[in-house]
């Protein structure tokens, strides 16, 4: 009965996409690039049509800036974290023109703000309160911002996912960078957290959708620095309440090649379009696959 479950997701992100080609987080609502991201890649090949989804690439392509960022909306100024996504896309779309070219430096030049000469030299005469690695180069939210994990899970997608075609040792450097930033994160509990593992001496716990999204950055690393954390990630799975987290660590456990069990086929489309496209890529015959990125850059 899962492809009942699968279904009934992909057609409600079919029924509320909207006149200008994207999704917004909720039925009816302005179209956002995150959600309208999770929804092409949840209905990559499935629409019997290229009309529907090249309506939203043509949505999203018109949100890029001067600079090769993305924007949030349209009615938000300025690039932000939210440029992976239109690159992940672009690989899903076999689009490497000049246009993904920008994204792709434009992510290059941007450095989470506690990655500067002052920062590293408080930290080496340990005068920051909290154990934090800031050695290394990961992504902010937006330009100007300190480093966190979503943001830098989402950049190492990307760039793996582009870095056959736009190979450099610019690019190969971040993609270590990044995944280095994150492994140094990881929390005293095994799994992740928004950021920081450590504040005034004492250990943060992890959230289990932030594991699930680590996790899907760090893709390729060796089976001992994954295992563990895999494990973590199944546990989470099993015990959280959180809907989106399970979608997240769902998706992230496939992508490792871990095989959670199938949901039940008559589990209630939730009315966030969000969580329905992550639900439906995380499903076994659900595109999550879109988001694997095999080895390091």
């Amino acid at each position: 009965m899962g492809d009942l479950y699968l279904e009934a997701r992909l057609d409600f992100l079919r029924k509320t996409q909207n006149a200008d080609g994207g999704w917004g987080y909720f039925w009816g609502k302005q179209s956002w690039l995150e959600p309208t991201t999770y929804a092409m890649l949840a209905l990559h090949g499935t629409t019997g049509s290229d009309a529907p989804l090249d309506r939203s690439w043509n949505l999203v392509r018109s949100w890029q800036t001067a600079e090769g960022s993305s924007r949030p909306s349209g009615q938000v100024r300025g690039g932000t974290w939210v440029t992976a996504h239109v690159v992940t896309l672009a690989s899903v779309r076999g689009v490497y023109d000049d246009s993904v070219r920008r994204s792709v430096d434009w992510m290059l030049s941007v450095v989470g703000a506690e990655h500067t000469v002052l920062m590293r030299a408080a930290s080496f005469m340990h005068l920051l309160k909290t154990k934090l690695d800031v050695s290394h180069e990961g992504w902010p939210w937006r330009e100007g911002n300190a480093a966190w994990i979503e943001p830098t899970a989402h950049t190492l997608v990307a760039l793996k996912k582009v870095s056959g075609r736009y190979r450099s040792g610019e690019l190969e450097h971040r993609v270590q960078e990044g995944e280095a930033l994150v492994l140094s994160r990881r929390c005293s509990d095994g799994g992740w957290n928004c950021g920081n593992p450590n504040v005034l001496d004492f250990d943060l716990p992890s959230y289990p959708e932030t594991t699930g999204l680590a996790l899907l950055g760090i893709q390729g690393r060796s089976a001992t620095e994954l295992n563990g954390p895999l494990d973590v990630a199944r546990r989470f799975r099993d015990e959280t309440k959180s809907s989106l987290a399970k979608a997240w660590l769902t998706i992230a456990l496939r992508c490792h090649g871990r095989n959670p069990s199938a949901p039940a086929g008559d589990e209630k489309v939730p009315g966030d379009i969000m969580l329905a496209a992550l639900q439906a890529l995380g499903h076994p015959e659900g595109n999550y696959g879109l988001l694997r990125t095999g080895d390091h850059a």
